[in-house]
C-alpha cells in the first residue's frame, strides 16, 4: 500500500504521473444526492479491495437518467464532499474536466492520462443488471478490474444476468479482492458485504424533489 503518497485532490487530468502506482477505485454517478450508502460502499471497497483511494465521479449528467429532477452539478458535488468526509474518499468533477459523459470514455481518458495508476471500477449490483445498456460495455470489463457490491433485491439477478453470464470465466473469489487491481481484465468479483439501505431516490423524494 502507498497511503504515505501524498497527491494533490481533486485528481487533474494534467498532472496524472502523480498517481503513478496507486490503486484507486472509481465510483461513478449521479450522486443526487450523495447519502451515507455511496461511503458506506467506499469504506468496503477500500478496506476489501487493499486501494488507496476511492473517486467519486460526480457526471455532469448520466446519459441514462432524465434532466428532470437533476440536481445542479455545483450542488451535487458540494454535498458529496460532506457526505464523504473522509481523506481517502475524493469527490471529483474530472468528467467535466475531460469532457466524457459515457463510463468507457471516462477511462479510456483516466488511462491515457493517469499512466501506471491501477483502477478498478466500483458498482452495486443494480448497475451490474443494466450495464448491457450502457455504451460499449464489454469495453468497460476489458479496461480496468470490476467489483460489484450487493444490492437489494438486484444481487441475485444481477449475478444470473448477461453481464455475468458474458464474463463469466473472468470471475474471481471473493477471497482474491485484495489483489483485485493488479490483475489484468477482464476480470471482476462479487463482495458479499454488509449492505446498506439508502438510496438516492428515497432521498430525493422525502426532499420534495429539489435533488439534494
Amino acid at each position: 500500500m502507498t497511503h504515505g503518497h501524498r497527491v494533490p485532490t481533486p485528481p487533474k487530468p494534467g498532472a496524472g504521473t502523480l498517481w503513478k502506482g496507486l490503486r484507486i477505485g472509481l465510483l461513478g454517478g449521479s450522486f443526487n444526492p450523495a447519502h451515507a450508502g455511496h461511503r458506506h460502499m467506499s469504506l468496503m471497497a477500500l478496506r476489501a479491495l487493499n486501494l488507496d483511494q476511492v473517486w467519486w465521479l460526480v457526471s455532469p449528467q448520466n446519459p441514462l437518467k432524465p434532466l428532470d429532477g437533476m440536481g445542479k452539478l455545483t450542488d451535487r458535488l458540494a454535498r458529496a464532499r460532506r457526505v464523504a468526509n473522509h481523506p481517502r474518499i475524493v469527490v471529483s468533477d474530472i468528467e467535466t474536466r475531460l469532457g466524457t459523459r459515457y463510463t468507457v470514455d471516462t477511462l479510456t481518458a483516466l488511462k491515457a492520462r493517469f499512466g501506471g495508476t491501477k483502477f478498478v471500477w466500483l458498482m452495486g449490483a443494480d448497475n451490474l443488471c443494466q450495464v448491457p445498456r450502457w455504451r460499449d460495455w464489454t469495453r468497460i470489463f476489458a479496461q480496468v478490474p470490476v467489483a460489484i457490491f450487493p444490492r437489494h433485491p438486484y444481487s441475485t439477478i444481477a449475478l444470473g444476468g448477461k453481464a455475468s453470464r458474458r464474463f463469466a470465466v473472468a470471475r474471481v473469489d471473493a477471497r482474491r479482492a485484495g489483489g483485485l487491481a493488479d490483475l489484468p481484465p477482464p476480470v471482476w468479483v462479487f463482495l458479499d458485504v454488509p449492505l446498506h439501505p439508502a438510496s438516492a431516490t428515497a432521498i430525493r423524494q422525502g426532499l420534495d424533489g429539489k435533488g439534494l
